[in-house]
């Protein structure tokens, strides 16, 4: 790697860093590496924290740990690294199966996935004219976390959707059916999936999530990649938004919580909304965990009454 591609790659790996683990999770990562730790960190913050101390160690193991982390264009150690520019950092990575025929409502239902933090490929939008095709397809293939089969009459005839099922099943990858007409049959027949007649594109959005935080392949994974979508939100509408998701949920890990939380004190955005705040505590107070802490007015008046 050329020293500019080592610092988009260290600030990839960063950001996966921040919304899966705490500063102590990252600390035993790296011990586990070999990666050197610092006690005392200057800056509150988990990305810069982990791009400074995987400065120090070589491109080898770099690429050892994007491959751990399932970082979409982590290289081997043997090859240059391949860009691949269609999955949104940090979001979980699901890969859309469609005939043609349907690319328009595909798309429609990419951009409705946003919503739960879901970065999907659509082969008909996402891959580059100047690209060759079937390798854009094939990335997309072994780097997704999931895929989601639109069925409808055709797709069985179609060897390239068949073909992307079948790669799915040979990875063991969680496979979503959405029926559209037609019923799982084969690898998946054993599926019941999604009805997705007489549903609109954003009920299937909403299937969708709840079928990945279901499955205890993908469970986690879209938990956090929701979660680091909270800690990162560029307003406090969007953060409320997403936050409200995870309320809407029955079961959601404590130490998903307690990291969530963590993150949040990296974005002074949002610790500075009272709105923001309220719902977060709300959804929090939901599934027993303590509340994130705020700074009022007696806390102020505290603070200025110190000798200084």
């Amino acid at each position: 790697m050329n020293v500019l591609e080592r610092i988009e790659f260290l600030d990839k790996i960063g950001t996966e860093l921040q919304s899966r683990m705490t500063f102590a999770d990252i600390d035993t990562y790296f011990r586990g590496h070999g990666v050197p730790t610092q006690e005392e960190y200057p800056h509150n913050s988990k990305r810069s924290y982990s791009k400074d101390m995987l400065s120090k160690v070589d491109d080898e193991l770099l690429f050892k740990i994007a491959a751990e982390l399932n970082i979409a264009d982590a290289p081997n150690s043997t090859t240059t690294p391949k860009e691949v520019s269609f999955w949104k950092p940090g979001h979980f990575r699901l890969f859309l199966s469609h005939l043609a025929s349907f690319k328009v409502q595909t798309s429609h239902l990419q951009t409705a996935l946003r919503k739960y933090a879901i970065s999907s490929f659509v082969a008909h939008e996402d891959i580059e004219p100047t690209r060759e095709w079937q390798d854009e397809i094939e990335a997309a293939l072994q780097t997704m976390d999931a895929l989601a089969a639109i069925l409808m009459p055709g797709f069985l005839e179609s060897k390239w959707c068949d073909q992307e099922v079948g790669f799915a099943a040979g990875r063991n990858s969680l496979i979503i059916p959405i029926r559209k007409g037609l019923d799982p049959y084969g690898f998946i027949g054993k599926i019941q999936g999604i009805q997705a007649q007489s549903k609109t594109i954003g009920e299937v959005a909403e299937a969708i999530f709840t079928t990945l935080v279901k499955s205890p392949k993908t469970k986690n994974k879209i938990l956090h990649a929701l979660s680091g979508a909270i800690s990162n939100a560029t307003t406090s509408e969007e953060g409320i938004e997403k936050v409200s998701i995870l309320k809407s949920l029955n079961n959601i890990p404590t130490e998903i919580l307690e990291n969530l939380k963590q993150q949040i004190l990296d974005n002074s955005l949002l610790m500075e909304s009272k709105d923001f705040l309220e719902n977060l505590n709300i959804m929090l107070s939901k599934f027993n965990v303590k509340k994130m802490q705020t700074k009022n007015k007696e806390q102020e008046a505290e603070w200025e009454d110190l000798p200084f």
